[in-house]
């Protein structure tokens, strides 16, 4: 009898999830691009007819590489710990629904043409490499081309630049939760990582060499955290060798693309910058949680003009509204291209776009903030697994555009619309 009772209950949860409402990709009519390539040029950016292109925009964070603390959770904090952790909650047909769902959900051709109509000209686009492997990923394999394709044909429509950023490489290039790696940049040590995150890329300037949406690759994020400073000097003369071979093997099948290149240390270090490698690279950084003067991005501004580049700051953010307005007057000041950090979040004014936690919501993050170390631990913990189908399923439906309402203080202190 029990064994016919698990079976009634796991076709329910399956039930459950596939009743859900999911946004499916469509085909659409695809509009005449008319964006061209951009370029570098001294210390701007320009397009083709040789006008100055200052980026500003957001980042996709959380779609196609979720974030523990997006998710409101603590200990569980990265890709494959989320998953993990959704595994054990509601068992493997019903987590691949989910994964679905949220892919089809989270970020929508709704929300483009809503970052469009507010000012936003261009779009960071977190990614994984494993969308780019036969590894289990999201509930999908080799899925890469099929998110980047939909992404890009909405953005052509709305005539919006796409930056294409290498968030978590194989083997780790940050040694934290946010590359999804296992507490070490072990990229730096392993030549079958770099071999892979260059057969990556190449496989990506393949496809998108003709494509000027595509505003640059941003090779790699947040390289090295400061937890091995340390072994600073050697990481940054690995990272800076990786550098060389990755741009050299892209320009081998693509001369036109942009390069943007991460500083180390979180972005923030450009001592990993040996030399000047190619004539069309901008140089990244980030920056969180300072005091906002001019000293804060001096080093930057003195990069740009010893070496005639231009920098950008990829992420940075999550801050009140008067921080935000204050820093991006300065940027702005100092015609600094920028992608603010991030588009949507839960149950958060720090972002463009927020959107309602779901009712029991709450039964997962202790569940994933609980002890989980022994089977007996999980089965002791988890909470009911029917609550927890309804949150997962709400959170799905809060997260369409939809359902969402957007942080206006923010979005003006971007000084993009708010009408």
């Amino acid at each position: 009898m029990k064994k016919y009772q698990n079976i009634v209950i796991a076709l329910i949860i399956i039930s459950a999830f596939s009743s859900c409402k999911v946004t499916e990709n469509k085909s659409e009519k695809t509009t005449v691009n008319t964006l061209s390539f951009v370029k570098t040029k001294g210390t701007q950016l320009v397009d083709a007819n040789g006008n100055s292109i200052i980026l500003k925009g957001t980042n996709l964070g959380h779609w196609l590489v979720p974030e523990g603390y997006m998710f409101k959770m603590n200990q569980v904090n990265a890709p494959r710990k989320i998953d993990e952790m959704l595994y054990e909650l509601v068992g493997p047909d019903s987590l691949q629904v989910f994964w679905k769902g949220f892919l089809n959900n989270y970020i929508t051709h709704d929300d483009i043409k809503y970052l469009k109509s507010i000012g936003s000209n261009h779009i960071r686009l977190p990614f994984h490499y494993k969308m780019f492997t036969d590894d289990l990923y999201m509930g999908e394999r080799n899925a890469g081309f099929k998110y980047f394709d939909r992404l890009l044909d909405w953005c052509r429509q709305e005539k919006m630049y796409v930056l294409l950023d290498m968030h978590g490489a194989p083997g780790g290039q940050t040694g934290d939760n946010i590359d999804d790696s296992y507490g070490y940049p072990f990229l730096f040590k392993s030549k079958s990582s770099q071999d892979l995150m260059t057969e990556i890329w190449v496989k990506i300037a393949e496809k998108y060499k003709n494509e000027p949406l595509i505003i640059g690759y941003d090779i790699v994020n947040e390289p090295i955290a400061h937890y091995f400073n340390d072994e600073l000097p050697y990481l940054n003369h690995q990272l800076f060798l990786l550098y060389k071979r990755i741009v050299a093997e892209i320009r081998k099948v693509d001369k036109e693309h942009t390069i943007f290149l991460n500083g180390s240390n979180w972005s923030g270090n450009f001592d990993v910058f040996e030399e000047i490698i190619d004539d069309n690279v901008v140089y990244e950084f980030h920056k969180y949680w300072f005091e906002v003067n001019q000293g804060a991005i001096q080093q930057y501004l003195d990069f740009r003009d010893k070496h005639q580049v231009p920098v950008y700051i990829g992420e940075t953010g999550e801050n009140t509204d008067e921080w935000v307005n204050d820093f991006r007057i300065l940027l702005d000041k100092h015609e600094i291209s920028w992608a603010f950090w991030p588009y949507k979040k839960m149950n958060n004014l720090a972002g463009i776009m927020n959107f309602k936690e779901p009712e029991d919501y709450h039964l997962i993050t202790k569940y994933a903030d609980s002890d989980r170390s022994s089977f007996a631990k999980m089965r002791e913990n988890r909470p009911d697994i029917l609550k927890i189908q309804k949150a997962l399923n709400d959170y799905l439906e809060n997260s369409l555009y939809k359902n969402n309402f957007p942080n206006k203080g923010y979005i003006k202190a971007l000084n993009f619309k708010t009408d």
